[in-house]
């Protein structure tokens, strides 16, 4: 890949001026909560990421510091100091405070390029209290400083600099560093997460082989603070990253087949390992951004390794010349992939970047990730792997044709009739599944509260008389024989991978509603494993919710006050004084049917989480870890992530 002879300010294209960012952020950053915050950091670092990743350097370093300040620096060339022939002003008061502006929208400097929509560093500026530049170019040190953009009048003054580049002195380094702090009148008080960012830097490391990414945590510890540091740096790039997510899984075969192409401005690189489960976790991204939606990489992914190892099942006599072609999904089951392409003019499908929409990309992976397997199977060392692999296959293919159904998940789902809910689900009368729920409570106590309670005409009620199976360490058959399992797919009406079916759910809000203890936390954490491995489309369309019962009942005369956790309710007596009388409450069985649906059921007054996913690669690992069979990794993980030395400071004074 060569360098760009040079990087002045008239490479930046200005498209048009930053526009009401700080009145209307969601409609820059979707939201103003936690994942917001995260999402103006990620633009920072985004912009680093790809200057090292196009050869420009090696090392991003990512701190955190007190007050909810973030710096983030490279050591690529430094972005530029010159005057903008148009605006004449400095490249960097350029990047800052216009929107659309930025050196991605040709490819004169930037062969591959996450951030595309030039949006971003403008946007963390006019979302940020301050913000301050550092460039390091050609010997000099310069420095811009930013402060947030104020309403007026109700007009919106965008993009204001407070001190414009200027040189401060001299300098041996080279690179950029942006120091921010996000304006907490529009973040509200929400914090870096250190655990989030390091998952994601992770993420960026494997998917850039070589590139190093230094996360430093620097707060104080009632800031936030944990005082970790992280170096990730992976020299085998994505086949290093399957290894990563396939720890504690019993694997078929140790190396992960790995390939990768490059052809004029596209690359593709591809690591494939099967375990000995039975759902597939394929992970895609283009230009380091995740694709969770797929797109037409993917599709030619499929189409690639389908079409190889039937090819290869045949070459070698594996399959006869009277059996059938296995599917893709046969080659799928039990499959854990990475898949990574960098190009040039990406399509993705709306501002989340979630779906890669370019449909000449198809046949491109499908036509370069086919060769180089082709290539690597007939390697010394792979025979017995593709033989696995195939063996799995044909195993699934075996599966399914006694079914005589088209998906492996078929055969069985045949004996999951309305006969399992007889006694259990108590539906609603409604049948516009636009608007119905289901409520899946813990236990016939509860159960039979939630039922009183509900409106029947859009609320559905589902009991688990015990606690559902742990689909992590289960195989497919006794998944589902297990009744708690098998009631909830009846119930719900879509099958499970690989036959799921969205078109046919009857409600959608699926809210899991179970006690705030240890019991109710493992049954939202084995049926939230349940539905990311076998019903995953769910969470990612938004059906999946936890319902967030009260923890405490305050009264004092008629006035009652209901809190969810322990701040609220110091703060509710507070306000109601300490003559109020206070009610625990243990489980949803203790609330009689008037107060659970006034807190838990209505939809005008409760409070529920809605379960997203974030990076699935790294919820995959999160799973596996917490709810799979290797111990060890488990015990790692809570000893890394648990905070052993909280101290609970309320107190709940005993009242006679």
């Amino acid at each position: 890949m060569s360098a760009a002879k040079s990087y002045n300010a008239e490479q930046i294209q200005v498209l048009e001026g930053l526009d009401a960012v700080r009145k209307r952020p969601g409609m820059y950053i979707g939201t103003t909560g936690n994942k917001g915050l995260h999402h103006i950091l990620w633009e920072i670092i985004d912009n680093s990421v790809d200057e090292v990743a196009n050869g420009f350097g090696d090392t991003v370093t990512i701190q955190l510091l007190d007050d909810c300040v973030a710096r983030v620096s490279d050591n690529g060339r430094g972005m530029p100091v010159d005057k903008h022939p148009k605006l004449k002003i400095s490249g960097v008061e350029v990047i800052f405070t216009q929107l659309h502006a930025g050196a991605k929208f040709n490819n004169d400097q930037y062969s591959f390029s996450g951030g595309l929509h030039g949006v971003g560093a403008s946007v963390t500026n006019a979302l940020s209290e301050w913000l301050y530049v550092e460039v390091a170019r050609d010997g000099n040190l310069y420095r811009a400083d930013f402060h947030s953009p104020e309403l007026a009048g109700g007009k919106v003054k965008s993009g204001v600099v407070k001190n414009p580049l200027t040189l401060v002195g001299k300098t041996k380094n080279q690179g950029s560093r942006v120091t921010f702090k996000p304006d907490e009148r529009i973040f509200k008080g929400e914090k870096f997460n250190y655990n989030i960012i390091a998952d994601r830097m992770r993420d960026v490391a494997y998917l850039n082989r070589g590139m190093t990414i230094v996360l430093e945590d620097l707060r104080m510890p009632l800031d936030g603070g944990t005082e970790k540091k992280d170096t990730f740096c992976y020299k085998g790039g994505i086949a290093d990253y399957v290894q990563y997510l396939n720890e504690g899984k019993n694997t078929l075969y140790d190396k992960p087949l790995y390939v990768e192409a490059k052809e004029k401005n596209f690359e593709v690189a591809v690591a494939i390992q099967h375990t000995d489960g039975y759902s597939e976790n394929i992970y895609s991204y283009v230009n380091s951004i995740p694709t969770v939606e797929g797109g037409t990489h993917e599709v030619g992914f499929k189409s690639a390794v389908t079409r190889v190892f039937n090819e290869y099942a045949r070459k070698n006599n594996i399959l006869k010349e009277k059996q059938s072609n296995l599917l893709g999904e046969d080659f799928r089951e039990g499959m854990v992939a990475v898949i990574t392409v960098k190009m040039q003019n990406v399509q993705f499908e709306g501002q989340t970047k979630g779906k890669l929409g370019n449909p000449e990309v198809r046949q491109k992976v499908e036509t370069l990730v086919a060769e180089q397997l082709e290539e690597l199977l007939q390697m010394r060392g792979y025979k017995s792997s593709a033989e696995k692999i195939i063996s799995k296959a044909m195993g699934a293919a075996r599966t399914r044709e006694a079914a005589k159904k088209a998906k492996d998940i078929a055969r069985q789902q045949n004996k999951l009739n309305g006969a399992n809910l007889i006694g259990k689900l108590s539906s609603c009368s409604g049948r516009n599944y636009e608007i119905n729920e289901l409520f899946i409570v813990e236990g016939d106590s509860a159960g039979g509260s939630a039922k009183q309670a509900r409106d029947r005409s859009f609320q559905a009620i589902l009991p688990l008389r015990g606690k559902p199976l742990n689909v992590e360490k289960a195989p497919l058959e006794k998944i589902l024989a297990n009744e708690e399992i098998s009631t909830i797919i009846s119930a719900l009406g879509t099958g499970i991978e690989p036959a799921f079916d969205i078109t046919g759910l009857k409600y959608d809000k699926v809210i899991i509603l179970a006690d705030a203890d240890q019991d109710g936390a493992h049954i939202r954490a084995l049926l939230l494993t349940f539905f990311f491995r076998y019903m995953r489309k769910l969470i990612t369309e938004g059906h999946v919710y936890i319902g967030m019962p009260p923890l405490y009942k305050l009264q004092k005369k008629d006035e009652i006050l209901y809190c969810y956790d322990d701040e609220a309710l110091e703060e509710g007596q507070k306000k109601m004084g300490k003559t109020a009388l206070l009610q625990r409450f243990k489980g949803l069985g203790e609330m009689n049917p008037e107060q659970l649906w006034d807190t838990a059921m209505d939809p005008a007054k409760r409070s529920l989480t809605r379960v997203t996913i974030e990076d699935a690669a790294a919820a995959d690992r999160r799973i596996t870890v917490l709810m799979g069979d290797d111990s060890a990794i488990r015990k790692d993980y809570i000893y890394r992530h648990a905070d052993f030395n909280k101290i609970d400071s309320f107190k709940i004074k005993a009242e006679d």
